[in-house]
């Protein structure tokens, strides 16, 4: 809740812009509401702090950090005990900062990212506020917290919540260095840029130097761009990127001869600056997609619920006025994210969660869009639109929730959702004065109700399906003569991650190296039925069920006919 409590703060004693935009005493009244659904907004976002790991990537991120923390080891990646070239290190230090400190849990791992994604939301209130005014500022703050992937990303915490906390700090503090010429500004800028280059790669560079650049070519303030303070910052910028490059030439480049996406070799460093980003771009890197123009437009359309088709409207408006008067807008936000969304709409490489770091920008755009509204026609078309959007979604809900018939779905969070859906009815009227603030809020009440009904009831239940980690959890609590434990036929990383002893894996064949008789063994049960057809004697234990949950389809969705989406894995004492 530190966003909240960060942007409540400072507007108790900051009041720079308010004399553009007077206040009366009925709107510091409204603040206070807004304050409060800020709260609420943050709450949403952490309410599935403890909500089990998602796979695979989260809890391979989990299990890296984890590695790190158990063998003292903070310049090399592992994973599966062999080295591990995909992502910088630093969330995985974060990470493992945080179970140093609090342990190997569900909540250390995705705490960092959510309180550096809150970052984001505390940044994005004071670049707004700098560029606009207050209540623009609260109202991106607002729809930075609630837009969906941003909830989601907070639940299922991989690189992005770290990445854009860091973009839009980076791109507040370079807007301050170069409007005040302060060199500490520029100093925190290249800080928070080397760390967004040290979560993701050199593309990350993209939206922070397209909002700053951006801006000084379209109002052409040439000796701004062309000042000093551009060179410092690429200089300090690469400077504090050191660290990554240091670990990635201890672990890679020092060692020619390790094998590295089937080759020996490989450069680290070549790696970070080239294949990681430049590579997946042209599709010439060892990791490989097929790109789709249109990829992000319809991303973005779920994405940014319940705000996208307000994002679009937006967009063209601010684009259409803009261009009539250049030198009286602001064009950080802009282009800070269109450029990005063009080069990665470009790439051969793209997934949803991707786009999360231009949302502060998006969210900037669409509070302005929202604050600017003042035709009646045009807020009829925007209320209209709003009630279309919130009654899809509650209907969407309602029929997951009949479909799913989740099993974590009780009185309480029955109380809560129904607390909610009464307000989207009283709340809004109560609070506005503007008609953008009812449709604002009755948009905030709806992304309330979906979040928390996807945190309270759907994602608990639907994690019931991720068998490793079922698994994990029954054998940390029936094992009393620990007995060692083996995998095979699976990515073991959920099971490695939240198991209190050690993994070993094994091939589906069954060769590798095992541990002596007696020992657990998790795996589907075609391998289980096929190693008893070669002669091993096996002891069963428990079945569960499993389904690849980040792949859900309609047919898995509908409790009548799951059974047939479910496959099944088995524990079972090898003797």
């Amino acid at each position: 809740m530190l966003s909240s409590i960060f942007i409540i703060q400072n507007s108790l004693f900051d009041i720079s812009f308010d004399y553009l935009y007077p206040v009366n005493e009925q709107t510091t009244t409204n603040y206070k509401w807004l304050y409060i659904l800020i709260a609420i907004a943050v709450f949403v976002n952490f309410s599935g702090l403890f909500i089990t790991i998602i796979g695979p990537d989260g809890t391979l991120y989990a299990t890296i950090a984890k590695t790190m923390v158990l063998k003292h080891d903070y310049i090399n990646l592992y994973a599966q005990g062999t080295d591990w070239l995909d992502k910088p290190h630093f969330p995985f230090w974060l990470t493992a900062l945080s179970f140093n400190l609090f342990g190997f849990t569900t909540w250390a791992y995705k705490l960092p990212g959510i309180l550096f994604m809150m970052m984001g939301v505390w940044y994005t209130y004071f670049f707004a506020k700098n560029l606009y005014n207050k209540e623009v500022a609260l109202w991106s703050a607002l729809i930075l917290l609630t837009a969906q992937h941003i909830v989601i990303s907070n639940y299922d915490v991989r690189a992005e919540p770290y990445l854009t906390g860091l973009v839009i700090a980076s791109v507040y503090h370079f807007y301050k260095a170069y409007n005040q010429n302060n060199f500490w500004h520029l100093a925190a800028g290249c800080i928070f840029a080397a760390c967004s280059v040290m979560t993701k790669g050199m593309f990350a560079l993209i939206p922070i130097g397209g909002a700053i650049a951006g801006h000084l070519i379209i109002t052409k303030q040439w000796k701004q761009l062309f000042h000093w303070r551009s060179v410092v910052a690429i200089v300090l910028t690469m400077l504090f990127t050191l660290p990554e490059l240091y670990c990635l030439y201890q672990q890679f480049d020092l060692h020619p001869e390790k094998i590295v996406f089937g080759h020996t070799g490989v450069s680290g460093i070549r790696f970070f600056y080239w294949d990681s980003q430049f590579g997946r771009f042209f599709n010439t890197g060892p990791i490989k997609g097929s790109g789709d123009p249109t990829f992000f437009i319809h991303t973005t359309l779920w994405a940014f619920l319940p705000w996208s088709l307000l994002l679009f409207a937006a967009i063209f408006q601010f684009i259409r006025k803009g261009i009539k008067n250049v030198q009286k807008e602001e064009w950080y936000c802009i282009c800070g994210s269109l450029l990005t969304f063009l080069v990665f709409s470009a790439s051969k490489f793209q997934l949803p969660h991707y786009l999360n770091i231009v949302f502060p920008f998006f969210a900037i755009i669409t509070a302005q869009y929202l604050y600017r509204l003042s035709h009646e026609k045009s807020i009829r078309a925007v209320r209209i639109t709003q009630l279309i959007v919130a009654g899809l979604l509650f209907v969407l809900i309602v029929a997951l929730n009949y479909f799913f018939k989740p099993e974590a779905f009780n009185v309480l969070t029955g109380i809560i959702l129904l607390i909610v859906f009464v307000a989207w009815f009283i709340l809004p009227g109560k609070i506005a004065t503007k008609a953008f603030w009812k449709i604002g809020c009755q948009t905030l009440l709806i992304s309330f109700f979906v979040n928390l009904y996807l945190n309270l009831a759907f994602y608990p239940s639907l994690l019931h399906y991720q068998a490793l980690t079922q698994a994990a959890f029954y054998i940390n609590q029936n094992n009393p003569d620990k007995l060692q434990v083996v995998q095979s036929g699976d990515v073991p990383f959920a099971m490695e991650f939240y198991l209190n002893q050690p993994l070993t894996s094994i091939n589906s064949d069954g060769t590798g190296q095992q541990p002596p008789k007696p020992y657990l063994l998790f795996a589907q049960t075609n391998i289980i039925n096929d190693l008893k057809a070669k002669g091993w004697q096996m002891q069963p234990v428990k079945t569960f069920e499993r389904y690849w949950i980040s792949r859900l389809k309609p047919a898995f969705l509908n409790k009548n006919t799951r059974n047939k989406e479910l496959t099944y894995s088995e524990l079972v004492i090898v003797k």
